[in-house]
């Protein structure tokens, strides 16, 4: 799979079940604001992922235009709990960097799996994503669409109370949908 095909599908999910199911309340401002970065990352060793990962944080920090990056790994950590060891290493490269207070990582991963939920529960798909990846998150950003949204801490049992109503069978077709042939959405041949 190309580059481009994962960054493609990656916004396909953003705009066709983040944004569209208001999974995300604050997704819409930055898709419209077109200040979502998506970026793909090759490498598959945590060493230069850590690497590529702490860049991206220096490229927001010159660039406050974009609001937030979606750091996408289209290969290497398919696995969920190799994926748990790197957002682990992760969330401990941004402290030592001094980055707390400044950013934070919201995670996905295409087998998802909340502690203490069976793994075909529809709950895990608030966090399911065509790829691995990890969000970076402004923290005052943050900070400020929560505090002008009414009783955020309701977001994700709202979320988790739609993804019960809807079922996984109807979120596993949303996401199938967003990683289509992407020729049939480019017109590419």
């Amino acid at each position: 799979m190309e580059q481009h095909e994962c960054l493609i599908h990656t916004e396909m999910w953003v705009k066709d079940v983040i944004m569209k199911y208001n999974i995300c309340p604050f997704a819409r401002r930055e898709v419209e604001r077109a200040s979502i970065r998506y970026v793909a990352i090759e490498d598959t060793k945590i060493k230069a992922v850590l690497k590529a990962l702490l860049a991206e944080c220096q490229y927001l920090d010159n660039n406050p235009e974009t609001e937030t990056t979606l750091f996408i790994l289209p290969r290497g950590f398919e696995g969920f709990y190799a994926y748990l060891d790197l957002v682990d290493d992760a969330t401990a490269l941004l402290s030592e960097q001094d980055y707390d207070g400044v950013y934070q990582l919201a995670t996905f991963h295409p087998d998802y799996c909340f502690d203490g939920e069976p793994q075909d529960s529809a709950a895990n798909f608030t966090n399911r994503s065509p790829y691995p990846t990890l969000h970076i998150i402004r923290e005052v950003s943050m900070e400020i669409a929560l505090a002008s949204y009414t009783d955020p801490e309701s977001i994700p049992e709202r979320n988790i109370a739609f993804a019960e109503r809807k079922g996984s069978d109807f979120f596993v077709q949303l996401l199938q949908h967003c990683t289509k042939d992407i020729s049939k959405v480019t017109g590419d041949k």
